[in-house]
């Protein structure tokens, strides 16, 4: 009887204190009556401005909370600050005029909208002219230098001068007026964009005197030239430092390399093409295939194709086979070891009858004492080949979990190395199906 009476005690208690704290925190709503008067604002403003505003803002007794400030172009928000408005008086902010692309000189709305702690709330608004700033000049900057390109036309800039056939360099339109910001034009998603400093890759065919434009209404630029092309197909860019092409190709079919200063020491895919007497041939069986050409590696590589996408294996054995894993790697495993990246992925040549290829070079693409890497069906992590890969070389094991490799992966027979700059084939063959696929590994 003693513990209930105590237990009752405290659920009063408890009960009384829950009480008082739920009565302390109720807020009244719907009290006073905000009210502000505009004490400064613009009638005009340019693309880029910063638009300062400033406000007398009072109540009847109730204290305010906050003040938003908003531009809006055709009924939507392009801008917004928030101010805390603790005691009455004036409140001064600015808010920025976004310089966007294809927009004409009109009206815009800048709204204001004061609120107090019991939720009452007043707006108010005015209209501000919007112009696009007539820069008398705009620059490209690139890591190097930086160019003036001159006013051409309304909204249009251009530089002419002697330069390389490749220019990256971003945009940046001057400071306009005495309330405006130096505007940047950069590129992204393969297009300019206002309001970052990546690169734009402007290219011309050849060096020497030729016209870079910019249109600061359209954004349209020039000139966009690729370069680099093969069999005559212009290669676009996938970034800085590399550049790819989509080609239908013949076994055996000559391929022509343009723009690409220095190729002779460049390393090429032999598994993709074989060069003869200076000329260049394709090496692996007919069909779709993605070239590149990296220039920071300064190597020629392809990845086998199926339509618009790279390709996978097939359930029939056709399609494409992908290395992905360590103690391998081109133009050298020093330099970009494939590792346990998919995105670094080697996809092995077909070549024909169900079967793929990748040559290496012992001691430069692939390590002499130490491998580990396996055959995927994709670029990327899903099918691979496991216990069912077998093999004859003296050199190489499969791995099966127990013998030193996971199952499928590669690795060095004890006490044998690869023979440093002997040149190695290995090729895996599905000829059999999929289920039963075979690797030799040749020493040529």
């Amino acid at each position: 009887m003693k513990k209930l009476i105590n237990y009752t005690a405290i659920l009063c208690l408890f009960t009384l204190l829950f009480s008082c704290k739920e009565d302390e925190f109720i807020v009244p709503i719907g009290g006073g009556s905000p009210s502000m008067e505009i004490t400064n604002l613009p009638k005009t403003a340019f693309f880029g401005d910063s638009v300062a505003f400033s406000l007398n803002v009072k109540d009847q007794g109730v204290a305010l909370s906050t003040l938003k400030a908003q531009l809006l172009f055709s009924g939507e928000v392009v801008a917004e600050k928030i101010i805390r408005t603790k005691d009455y008086g004036e409140y001064a902010g600015k808010l920025f005029v976004p310089f966007l692309k294809d927009i004409p000189n009109g009206a815009a709305e800048l709204k204001f909208t004061l609120e107090n702690v019991e939720l009452v709330k007043a707006d108010t608004s005015q209209s501000i002219t919007i112009s696009r700033p007539d820069f008398p000049h705009i620059n490209l900057v690139t890591p190097t230098k930086t160019y003036k390109m001159n006013r051409v036309a309304l909204n249009k800039y251009e530089l002419t001068e002697n330069l390389p056939f490749k220019v990256n360099g971003y945009l940046e339109a001057p400071a306009f007026g005495a309330a405006g910001n130096p505007i940047q034009f950069g590129w992204e998603n393969d297009m300019i964009t206002q309001g970052i400093t990546q690169n734009i890759p402007f290219s011309n065919s050849v060096s020497g005197v030729y016209t870079i434009s910019f249109n600061t209404l359209t954004y349209e630029a020039a000139p966009f030239i690729i370069g680099y092309a093969f069999n005559g197909e212009g290669m676009k860019m996938v970034n800085d430092n590399l550049y790819s092409v989509d080609l239908t190709i013949e076994n055996g079919q000559e391929i022509t390399i343009d723009g690409i200063e220095g190729l002779s020491a460049w390393g090429i895919s032999s598994d993709y093409i074989r060069e003869d007497g200076g000329k260049y041939y394709f090496n692996a069986m007919s069909g779709k295939y993605r070239f590149y050409a990296n220039f920071d590696k300064e190597y020629i590589y392809a990845e086998a194709m199926s339509g618009s996408n790279l390709a996978s294996l097939n359930a029939d054995g056709t399609g494409a086979i992908w290395i992905i894993g360590e103690g391998i790697g081109k133009p050298t495993v020093a330099s970009n070891e494939v590792g346990w990246n998919p995105d670094n992925a080697i996809c092995m040549a077909p070549i024909g009858g169900k079967k793929y290829r990748v040559t290496v070079i012992a001691g430069k693409s692939i390590k002499t004492d130490n491998i580990n890497f396996k055959f995927f069906h994709q670029k990327g992590w899903g099918g691979e080949f496991k216990n069912e890969l077998t093999t004859t070389s003296d050199v190489v094991f499969v791995g099966n979990g127990s013998n030193g490799r996971d199952p499928g992966n590669l690795g060095l027979l004890a006490g044998k190395t690869l023979t440093a700059d002997a040149t190695y084939e290995f090729v895996v063959d599905l000829s059999e199906g999929n289920a039963k696929p075979k690797l030799t590994v040749t020493k040529k």
